[in-house]
């Protein structure tokens, strides 16, 4: 349970009022003069994030008012974990018809603090959670993604394959599924060379990550993760500023990890498979180069035109692997592409489909969790850019335009056309403090993701 939840009990909580300008009017009409004058003399209109304390007869704050002009959006209240005096409060509505189990959520990622190398600013308040709610759900949702923003925030001193791979040890643990890794040079024994030819100058060990979990009778979900703990560029470095904060390109996996935390924590009726595809992208004598050819797990050969494009050469094995089960719906998560950020931005998630049932649900669970998506087009026209003139494909294209789409198309030719595939090219990070997202790691289309999910299988036997 996260530090920023009280669930039922008896303890007295200060209520904070939900209002916007229709029904503060009204609620005008029930209040004392001092109290009219108190709003007015704070210039209190109800405009949105507006939060003024209400004063009682005997002048003691009972009670807090906050302009909400979205009472869908997650994040209205996300702010007043720090903007509250510690303490314990409550969600009401005055003639606001609220979703307070999402404002529970977004009052719960609002409360998020990286403390693993500082100590807290301070205490957040605390929400009491009404015994009517979905405290689980909640719980769980919010758990889930200070995991994903805690395993990117981190350090790659402190976040390499094999810090990885004990996050996924534990969970495992704790949800009874079982773990295992294959690492170093058994990578090349089990037919992952991808994995390991980008990991292999490294001083710590590329490593392919297995966590299994439910029933098998149930639908088969694969969740693959890309790792890469800590991307150089390779021998086609990256220049400092781009370098800065490539501890988050293990973002993929870490998203892929906190869904899986949320399925199984949620006992969702899947048959869960998650592979992670961990390695860092390090320089060394024997760095993998520009105009090598690597033979792929699914028996391809790759060009390499560019080293810094090395998420899609992990990812390949692990989705190659992945097919080999015919799932019901497969998933990858990758900080794949600065090109999605040109085109989407850096707080959407961008994603790629070859199903349109399941991208449609997927834009539907986007809107009703206030958590964005957009799809962009896998098309096909731009394949032949991928071309070689020495192997059967390269690993990016010579040319940046559609770069997100032909870093797709390539994963894409490691995908059986007859499984259902979501890729998902994310950020990761947020560039900006907004209410409940701070700058720092971010966990993107997770409440998407975990909504198109229970849309698919729940129900299901």
């Amino acid at each position: 349970m996260t530090n920023c939840f009280t669930f039922g009990g008896r303890d007295l909580a200060t209520p904070v009022v939900l209002v916007n300008t229709a029904s503060y009017a009204r609620l005008k009409k029930k209040l004392a003069p001092e109290q009219l004058l108190w709003l007015e003399q704070n210039d209190f209109s109800a405009r949105n994030g507006q939060l003024c304390g209400l004063p009682s007869p005997d002048g003691t704050v009972d009670r807090f008012l906050i302009g909400v002009a979205d009472v869908e959006d997650p994040f209205a209240v996300a702010d007043l974990p720090t903007r509250l005096p510690p303490g314990l409060y409550s969600l009401e509505g005055t003639g606001v018809k609220a979703n307070f189990s999402s404002l529970a959520v977004g009052w719960g990622l609002g409360a998020y603090q990286f403390t693993r190398y500082k100590a807290a600013v301070r205490e957040p308040a605390q929400l009491k959670i009404p015994n009517s709610a979905d405290q689980q759900r909640i719980d769980e949702i919010v758990a889930a993604t200070y995991r994903v923003r805690d395993m990117i925030n981190t350090p790659a001193e402190d976040m390499m394959p094999q810090h990885i791979a004990a996050v996924v040890a534990e969970l495992a643990q704790t949800h009874e599924g079982s773990f295992t890794e294959i690492v170093g040079d058994e990578l090349l024994a089990e037919n992952y060379p991808c994995i390991h030819t980008v990991g292999r100058a490294s001083v710590n060990a590329p490593r392919l990550l297995e966590l299994r979990w439910g029933d098998p009778s149930h639908p088969l979900v694969t969740l693959v993760g890309k790792g890469i703990s800590f991307d150089s560029g390779g021998l086609d470095i990256k220049p400092a500023s781009g370098m800065r904060n490539m501890k988050k390109d293990m973002g993929g996996a870490a998203h892929a990890i906190g869904l899986a935390q949320l399925v199984m924590a949620l006992e969702l009726p899947v048959n869960l498979r998650l592979l992670v595809a961990s390695a860092e992208n390090a320089i060394s004598a024997n760095a993998f180069r520009p105009g090598d050819v690597i033979t792929t797990r699914a028996g391809l050969t790759v060009e390499i035109d560019n080293t810094d494009a090395e998420g899609r050469l992990v990812l390949c094995d692990a989705l190659t692997e992945a097919c080999t089960e015919k799932p019901a719906l497969l998933v990858d998560f990758a900080t794949l592409t600065g090109a999605a950020r040109v085109a989407v931005g850096t707080e959407i998630a961008a994603y790629f489909c070859n199903n349109r049932e399941l991208s449609n649900q997927l834009m539907e669970s986007s809107v009703q969790a206030v958590d964005p998506a957009w799809e962009l087009p896998l098309h096909e026209g731009y394949a032949n850019l991928l071309k070689s003139h020495i192997a059967d494909t390269q690993n990016c294209a010579s040319t940046p335009f559609g770069g997100a789409t032909t870093a797709a198309l390539y994963l894409k030719k490691f995908v059986d056309v007859k499984v259902p595939w979501l890729h998902f090219d994310i950020m990761a990070w947020n560039v900006r403090n907004r209410p409940g997202r701070p700058i720092g790691g971010e966990a993107m289309g997770l409440r998407a993701m975990l909504a198109t999910l229970e849309l698919r299988f729940v129900g299901m036997r």
